[in-house]
Protein backbone atom coordinates (compact mmCIF):
# COMPACT_ATOMS: atom_id res chain seq x y z
CA UNK A 1 0.00 0.00 0.00
CA UNK A 2 1.42 3.33 -0.58
CA UNK A 3 2.34 5.80 1.53
CA UNK A 4 -0.89 8.02 1.11
CA UNK A 5 -3.09 5.29 0.72
CA UNK A 6 -1.98 4.15 4.59
CA UNK A 7 -2.60 7.41 6.02
CA UNK A 8 -6.10 7.81 4.19
CA UNK A 9 -6.91 4.30 6.27
CA UNK A 10 -5.41 5.43 9.34
CA UNK A 11 -7.52 9.30 8.90
CA UNK A 12 -10.51 7.03 8.03
CA UNK A 13 -10.06 4.33 10.87
CA UNK A 14 -9.79 7.02 13.08
CA UNK A 15 -13.00 8.45 11.80
CA UNK A 16 -15.00 5.39 12.12
CA UNK A 17 -13.38 4.82 16.12
CA UNK A 18 -14.21 7.79 16.51
CA UNK A 19 -18.22 7.68 15.20
CA UNK A 20 -18.27 4.15 16.89
CA UNK A 21 -17.62 6.09 20.36
CA UNK A 22 -19.89 8.49 19.58
CA UNK A 23 -22.24 6.33 19.36
CA UNK A 24 -21.79 4.25 22.10
CA UNK A 25 -21.96 7.70 24.20
CA UNK A 26 -24.91 8.80 22.72
CA UNK A 27 -26.82 5.04 23.26
CA UNK A 28 -25.96 5.42 27.11
CA UNK A 29 -26.81 8.61 26.97
CA UNK A 30 -30.43 7.77 25.94
CA UNK A 31 -30.29 5.02 28.86
CA UNK A 32 -29.48 6.84 31.50
CA UNK A 33 -32.38 9.19 30.43
CA UNK A 34 -35.08 6.31 30.37
CA UNK A 35 -34.13 4.96 33.59
CA UNK A 36 -34.13 8.29 35.03
CA UNK A 37 -37.55 8.97 33.57
CA UNK A 38 -38.42 5.52 34.52
CA UNK A 39 -37.64 5.63 38.14
CA UNK A 40 -39.13 9.39 38.19
CA UNK A 41 -42.58 7.69 37.19
CA UNK A 42 -42.65 4.18 38.63
CA UNK A 43 -42.34 2.89 42.79
CA UNK A 44 -39.22 1.31 43.35
CA UNK A 45 -40.96 -1.88 45.34
CA UNK A 46 -43.28 -2.79 43.01
CA UNK A 47 -42.69 -1.20 39.57
CA UNK A 48 -46.38 0.19 39.83
CA UNK A 49 -46.51 3.56 38.47
CA UNK A 50 -46.07 6.43 40.86
CA UNK A 51 -48.33 8.66 42.67
CA UNK A 52 -46.63 11.54 40.02
CA UNK A 53 -47.35 9.18 37.20
CA UNK A 54 -50.71 8.35 38.22
CA UNK A 55 -51.99 12.07 38.53
CA UNK A 56 -50.87 13.03 35.55
CA UNK A 57 -53.18 10.04 34.23
CA UNK A 58 -55.99 11.10 36.62
CA UNK A 59 -55.70 14.48 35.34
CA UNK A 60 -55.61 13.53 31.55
CA UNK A 61 -58.81 11.73 31.95
CA UNK A 62 -60.63 14.75 33.87
CA UNK A 63 -59.22 17.21 31.05
CA UNK A 64 -61.07 15.14 28.59
CA UNK A 65 -64.58 15.10 30.75
CA UNK A 66 -64.70 11.43 30.61
CA UNK A 67 -66.37 9.78 33.41
CA UNK A 68 -63.50 8.27 35.78
CA UNK A 69 -63.86 6.36 39.02
CA UNK A 70 -60.80 6.59 41.97
CA UNK A 71 -60.37 3.81 44.38
CA UNK A 72 -58.03 3.53 47.24
CA UNK A 73 -57.05 0.66 49.09
CA UNK A 74 -54.99 0.37 52.62
CA UNK A 75 -53.93 -3.37 53.27
CA UNK A 76 -55.13 -4.07 56.82
CA UNK A 77 -52.59 -4.72 59.62
CA UNK A 78 -49.65 -4.49 57.03
CA UNK A 79 -47.73 -3.32 59.96
CA UNK A 80 -47.90 -6.86 61.70
CA UNK A 81 -46.36 -8.55 58.78
CA UNK A 82 -43.49 -5.82 59.09
CA UNK A 83 -42.98 -6.37 63.04
CA UNK A 84 -43.15 -10.37 62.57
CA UNK A 85 -42.13 -11.46 59.07
CA UNK A 86 -39.66 -8.90 58.49
CA UNK A 87 -39.10 -5.39 55.63
CA UNK A 88 -37.71 -7.88 53.29
CA UNK A 89 -41.44 -10.28 53.34
CA UNK A 90 -43.12 -7.13 53.65
CA UNK A 91 -41.52 -5.98 50.23
CA UNK A 92 -42.56 -8.90 48.95
CA UNK A 93 -45.93 -8.78 50.17
CA UNK A 94 -46.50 -4.82 48.80
CA UNK A 95 -45.09 -6.66 44.96
CA UNK A 96 -47.30 -9.19 45.19
CA UNK A 97 -50.64 -6.96 45.77
CA UNK A 98 -49.36 -4.49 42.71
CA UNK A 99 -49.27 -7.79 40.35
CA UNK A 100 -52.99 -9.24 41.42
CA UNK A 101 -54.40 -4.83 40.92
CA UNK A 102 -52.53 -5.01 37.54
CA UNK A 103 -54.20 -7.65 36.56
CA UNK A 104 -57.51 -6.42 37.02
CA UNK A 105 -59.83 -6.30 33.95
CA UNK A 106 -60.98 -3.26 32.37
CA UNK A 107 -62.33 -0.67 33.55
CA UNK A 108 -59.46 -0.64 35.64
CA UNK A 109 -57.04 1.62 33.62
CA UNK A 110 -54.18 1.72 36.07
CA UNK A 111 -52.93 0.64 38.92
CA UNK A 112 -50.37 2.68 41.47
CA UNK A 113 -48.61 2.34 44.96
CA UNK A 114 -48.83 5.76 46.49
CA UNK A 115 -47.11 5.19 49.62
CA UNK A 116 -46.48 2.52 52.22
CA UNK A 117 -49.22 0.34 51.70
CA UNK A 118 -51.77 2.30 49.84
CA UNK A 119 -52.53 1.56 46.45
CA UNK A 120 -54.91 3.51 44.06
CA UNK A 121 -57.08 2.26 40.91
CA UNK A 122 -58.15 5.03 38.20
CA UNK A 123 -60.94 3.53 36.65
CA UNK A 124 -63.11 4.80 32.89
CA UNK A 125 -66.48 4.43 33.21
CA UNK A 126 -69.79 5.11 35.71
CA UNK A 127 -69.98 4.82 39.44
CA UNK A 128 -71.28 0.78 38.57
CA UNK A 129 -68.11 0.71 37.27
CA UNK A 130 -66.04 2.22 39.61
CA UNK A 131 -68.03 -0.39 42.36
CA UNK A 132 -67.48 -3.29 40.15
CA UNK A 133 -63.87 -2.56 40.27
CA UNK A 134 -63.54 -1.94 44.38
CA UNK A 135 -65.06 -4.76 44.89
CA UNK A 136 -62.86 -7.15 42.54
CA UNK A 137 -59.83 -5.22 43.85
CA UNK A 138 -60.65 -6.15 47.53
CA UNK A 139 -61.83 -9.98 46.46
CA UNK A 140 -58.43 -10.02 44.77
CA UNK A 141 -56.35 -8.96 47.62
CA UNK A 142 -58.30 -11.09 49.93
CA UNK A 143 -58.92 -14.57 47.76
CA UNK A 144 -56.14 -16.89 48.78
CA UNK A 145 -52.54 -16.51 50.99
CA UNK A 146 -49.95 -14.95 49.11
CA UNK A 147 -45.97 -16.22 48.85
CA UNK A 148 -43.67 -14.05 51.17
CA UNK A 149 -39.99 -14.83 52.10
CA UNK A 150 -41.31 -16.83 55.52
CA UNK A 151 -44.42 -18.78 54.12
CA UNK A 152 -47.74 -17.61 53.15
CA UNK A 153 -49.77 -14.83 54.93
CA UNK A 154 -53.70 -13.89 54.43
CA UNK A 155 -54.15 -10.34 53.94
CA UNK A 156 -57.36 -7.89 53.56
CA UNK A 157 -57.80 -4.46 52.16
CA UNK A 158 -60.21 -1.42 53.25
CA UNK A 159 -61.00 0.24 50.17
CA UNK A 160 -62.88 3.29 49.54
CA UNK A 161 -63.92 4.99 45.35
CA UNK A 162 -65.59 7.78 44.34
CA UNK A 163 -66.60 8.75 41.25
CA UNK A 164 -65.91 12.27 39.45
CA UNK A 165 -69.82 13.63 39.61
CA UNK A 166 -68.50 17.29 39.38
CA UNK A 167 -67.17 18.22 36.08
CA UNK A 168 -65.07 20.61 38.15
CA UNK A 169 -63.60 17.58 40.29
CA UNK A 170 -59.75 18.05 40.94
CA UNK A 171 -57.49 15.04 41.70
CA UNK A 172 -56.50 15.93 45.24
CA UNK A 173 -60.61 16.17 45.64
CA UNK A 174 -61.18 12.86 44.33
CA UNK A 175 -58.44 11.38 46.26
CA UNK A 176 -59.56 13.22 49.41
CA UNK A 177 -62.94 11.77 48.55
CA UNK A 178 -61.69 8.03 48.03
CA UNK A 179 -59.72 8.07 50.93
CA UNK A 180 -62.67 9.23 53.29
CA UNK A 181 -64.34 6.45 52.05
CA UNK A 182 -61.59 3.87 52.91
CA UNK A 183 -60.87 5.53 56.21
CA UNK A 184 -64.90 4.85 56.76
CA UNK A 185 -64.50 1.14 55.15
CA UNK A 186 -61.47 0.51 57.92
CA UNK A 187 -63.51 1.62 60.78
CA UNK A 188 -66.94 -0.29 59.95
CA UNK A 189 -65.36 -3.33 58.73
CA UNK A 190 -67.02 -3.40 56.07
CA UNK A 191 -64.55 -3.91 53.34
CA UNK A 192 -65.78 -1.86 50.96
CA UNK A 193 -67.14 1.47 51.13
CA UNK A 194 -67.93 4.47 48.34
CA UNK A 195 -68.00 8.23 48.94
CA UNK A 196 -70.99 9.59 50.56
CA UNK A 197 -70.72 13.44 50.91
CA UNK A 198 -73.99 13.30 53.64
CA UNK A 199 -73.68 10.17 54.92
CA UNK A 200 -69.61 9.30 55.00
CA UNK A 201 -67.78 10.75 58.06
CA UNK A 202 -64.55 12.57 56.93
CA UNK A 203 -61.36 10.74 58.74
CA UNK A 204 -59.47 12.64 61.15
CA UNK A 205 -56.20 13.00 59.83
CA UNK A 206 -53.41 15.19 61.13
CA UNK A 207 -52.37 16.04 57.76
CA UNK A 208 -53.72 16.27 53.97
CA UNK A 209 -51.94 12.98 52.84
CA UNK A 210 -53.42 13.92 49.10
CA UNK A 211 -51.69 17.32 48.58
CA UNK A 212 -51.66 17.21 44.55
Amino acid sequence: MSPILHTIAIAVGGILAGLALAGALLWRQQQALHVARYEATHDEITGLPNRRLYLTRLRAALADNAPVGVVLLDLDRFKTVNDTLGHDSGNVLLDQIGRLLTNLPTPVQIAARLSGDEFVLLVSGDRDDSAAAAHAAWQAVAAAPIRVINGDVRVTASVGYTHAHDPHASPRQLLTEADTAMYHAKRSGSGVCDYRPHSTPAPRRSRDRHHC
